[in-house]
């Protein structure tokens, strides 16, 4: 659309960009008035461009493309209408759109090691500033990358790319019409990295040796194509390929090892690019082969006067072949030599010796067998005699508790009644706690008692306890106690266990669980009671206790359950004990209220707001406050850590927009912001001064320009404001003229210069890199001229 002005509706500016069309119109009361238009005060009768036209009461001048001559102060004159209007010629940052396509819509690809210049002219007003960003960061000549700006063209130089600098790039050119932002992807393309390590052994024996290891990290832009496996025996200088592995095989078996040698290994990856560095191995073996281990001692199975059947299970370390066998031998109790039972390995793990004599007690060993020979033999078994089976002795008669305290409790029995041969050769006692099904022996006492006591009981454990007569043949049948016991607990006083897992202040974000686990002990049993603020705990809080440990639980916190709470025991004995902490409920602060700007003092903006709902919760909640000069400029902080609800800008220009917002803070994060909608400004105006000179006749009032405070160096930090200021005197009053690197500020809208009765200032706003240099003022008059200078450093 073009952009119109309806002179008479007092829409009295018109924004147009460079060769575009634009229109001024206004209506008048009569058809017969004959109007006149001018422009920066000066009659217009004809215009390069320019059109202008009547169609009953509208008059109109209609620009068809505007140029910057276009730019300027029109007024219409026509009867009794007089008004005016302004055209702004913007003339924003512009790229050709088939070089931005190509830019835009294809990575650039490079190799790594080769050079990449990325050059982008551009058309617009100048000045244009141009700012390079990789990753959102903006980037800054190095020893490895420099970025270069004309009036044209803008270019990234990187001699020797690597896969580091593979991302997102953006180009941002900006003039005071406009802001272009161009994205671009450059991709490096490399050799992989090494394989990701480190190299695992996965099995390792006298003939091969298995190894695995991961895929690269970065597999440098293309995919790996497939791994290299090579070894290095230990002690000499060679390495020898022994294979490859495709892609998605990251393991590599190999054959050609020797008994009891070692070696290195070492795995490259490759792709298009090239072959990756090496990931290397430590020191690995190819094992020997190895004899089993030694098996458990034989269990007899069963007994007659002449045989004895024996049972075995195989070692635990096998060696490094399978067992293919057994060797069983025997000995005569009281003899050191082992026989032989058969002629060669058996390959069950029970046996049946043969031709033994009666009455003789004998033992029994076992040895595995593999490819490697006779593994180490077992310990010998139980001695046993060989004759038929006797009959198992009867029960013990009356067993009862005659004693018993804390930790023991002491057993009596009678004999058992003996009957054909069955006589008794000693006893065995047992016990098992009430919680167990499984019984444990803790005694065995000669034939001659009738007496035992347990000790090493726990206190307050119950348990079940019995007695088995033994003999040649075996233990006989139990005999339990008709009840169970309990051992008596000891007296202990109630005593809080608090260590390092039990904090004194506790901060939780509402809506969490409050979990808090106490331990403690006590004989008996104390009570524990709770308490918040010396008052009985909410409904909503559950207290749990038990085996020791007492927990308080609350679901989801609430504001209100911030406080002191307190833990205290107390038993029959009249002894207690307590422990308090603190609990703080804490939540991300609740936005401010709305925003109030006033300007209280002359160039300066005051900002307050209502107080965040928070406040009444939240003691260490503070305002953060930050600006921006427009709506899609940064937000900058200038105000933090503030614990009232009001500050005071004072670094404000005039002309400029300022927009405001404030965030509370507090440990857990920040508020959404609460923001000013209409934009602030104080108007620049200009001081008008007159001067009525003195007349003195016969005196020459000329004075030469001097610096009455000079220049002086300034260092700042990136991103912030830099106000440079000196003091000038002479008559007629100096022009004044700054310059950076010898380059004229005048016409840069990046600079802000004033001239306050001789006081003179230079501000740059949002500093960068590029600004540290040179700077110099020039004060000259009809009578001479004069220089300060002063350098800007830039710091971070």
């Amino acid at each position: 659309s073009v952009p119109r002005c309806y002179l008479n509706k007092q829409l009295a500016t018109v924004r147009v960009v460079k060769g575009e069309p634009a229109e001024l119109s206004c209506t008048v009361s009569k058809d017969d008035v004959t109007g006149t238009w001018f422009k920066d005060g000066l009659k217009l009768t004809s215009m390069q461009g320019v059109v202008f036209e009547k169609k009953g009461l509208v008059h109109k001048l209609i620009i068809n493309k505007a140029e910057d001559i276009h730019a300027g102060k029109y007024r219409f004159e026509g009867g009794d209408v007089k008004t005016e209007a302004s055209i702004f010629v913007e003339d924003p940052p512009q790229v050709d759109k088939v070089l931005l396509k190509n830019l835009t819509s294809v990575p650039t690809l490079a190799k790594a090691g080769q050079a990449v210049k990325l050059r982008i002219p551009f058309e617009g007003r100048l000045p244009i500033r141009a700012t390079w960003l990789k990753d959102k960061m903006e980037l800054a000549d190095n020893t490895r990358i420099r970025v270069d700006k004309t009036d044209t063209h803008t270019m990234l130089s990187i001699p020797s790319c690597e896969r580091k600098d593979c991302g997102d790039y953006k180009v941002r050119l900006k003039n005071d019409s406009g802001v272009l932002e161009i994205n671009l992807k450059l991709v490096v393309i490399d050799k992989p990295q090494p394989p990701a390590g480190p190299i695992r052994i996965v099995e390792s024996s006298a003939n091969d040796i298995t190894i695995q290891w991961q895929p690269p990290k970065d597999d440098g832009g293309k995919p790996v194509q497939r791994y290299i496996v090579e070894r290095q025996q230990v002690g000499k200088n060679d390495w020898e390929t022994l294979g490859e592995t495709p892609r998605s095989c990251t393991t590599f078996t190999t054959n050609k090892v020797e008994e009891d040698m070692s070696y290195y290994f070492r795995v490259r990856a490759m792709n298009m690019e090239g072959m990756s560095d090496a990931l290397e191995s430590g020191e690995v073996k190819a094992v020997g082969k190895a004899s089993p281990g030694a098996p458990d001692p034989p269990e007899i199975v069963s007994v007659s006067k002449d045989t004895i059947t024996v049972s075995w299970k195989a070692p635990r370390k096998t060696g490094t072949s399978q067992i293919v066998g057994y060797i069983i031998q025997k000995r005569k109790k009281g003899t050191m030599t082992w026989l032989p039972v058969t002629n060669g390995p058996v390959k069950d793990k029970k046996l049946k010796v043969t031709n033994l004599k009666k009455g003789l007690q004998y033992e029994f060993r076992v040895a595995a067998v593999n490819a490697a020979g006779i593994g180490d033999a077992s310990d010998p078994s139980q001695p046993i005699f060989a004759r038929d089976p006797m009959k198992s002795p009867g029960q013990v008669q009356e067993l009862k508790v005659s004693s018993c305290d804390s930790t023991s409790v002491t057993l009596t029995w009678n004999r058992p009644e003996v009957k054909d041969g069955n006589e008794v050769k000693g006893y065995e006692v047992e016990m098992r706690p009430s919680h167990s099904s499984s019984w444990t022996k803790c005694l065995t006492l000669p034939a001659e008692a009738t007496t035992g006591t347990v000790k090493g009981l726990q206190p307050k454990e119950k348990y079940f306890l019995r007695v088995r007569a033994l003999n040649d043949s075996g233990p006989g049948e139990a005999t339990e106690l008709e009840a169970f016991m309990e051992a008596a607990a000891p007296v202990v006083p109630p005593r809080l266990l608090i260590d390092d897992t039990v904090k004194n202040l506790l901060v939780i974000k509402a809506g969490n669980t409050i979990r808090v686990n106490i331990p403690f002990e006590g004989s008996p049993d104390p009570v524990v009671i709770w308490l918040k603020d010396g008052l009985p705990l909410p409904s909503r809080a559950a207290i749990k206790t038990k085996d020791g440990t007492t927990q308080l639980l609350i679901g989801a916190a609430e504001l209100s359950d911030s406080g002191t709470y307190s833990v205290e025991l107390q038993n029959g004995l009249g002894k207690r004990e307590t422990f308090s902490f603190q609990v703080q409920i804490t939540d991300i602060p609740q936005s401010p209220g709305p925003l109030r700007l006033e300007e209280n003092v002359p160039n300066t903006v005051t900002v307050t707001w209502e107080p965040s709902a928070s406040e009444k919760w939240e003691k260490n909640l503070y305002y953060t406050v930050l600006n921006r000069e427009s709506q899609k400029g940064v937000w900058r902080v200038v105000g933090d850590l503030l614990y009232n609800n009001k500050f005071t800008f004072t670094s404000v220009i005039p002309g400029r927009d300022y927009y405001f917002r404030v965030v509370a803070k507090n440990s857990l994060g920040a508020s959404a912001p609460s923001e000013t909608v209409q934009p602030w400004r104080i108007r620049k105006t200009k001081a008008e001064i007159r001067v009525k000179p003195q007349k003195y006749r016969g005196v020459n009032q000329n004075q030469h320009p001097r610096f009455l405070v000079p220049l002086k160096p300034h260092v700042v930090v990136t991103g912030s404001e830099c106000h440079m200021s000196c003091a000038v005197g002479g008559h007629p009053p100096p022009k004044i003229t700054w310059y950076k690197d010898s380059r004229d500020l005048s016409n840069d809208p990046n600079y802000f210069c004033t001239n306050d009765f001789g006081v003179c200032s230079l501000v740059i706003l949002g500093v960068t890199k590029q600004d540290a240099g040179e700077y110099m003022v020039e004060a000259s008059n009809e009578v001479g001229c004069v220089f300060s200078r002063a350098f800007l450093a830039i710091k971070g």
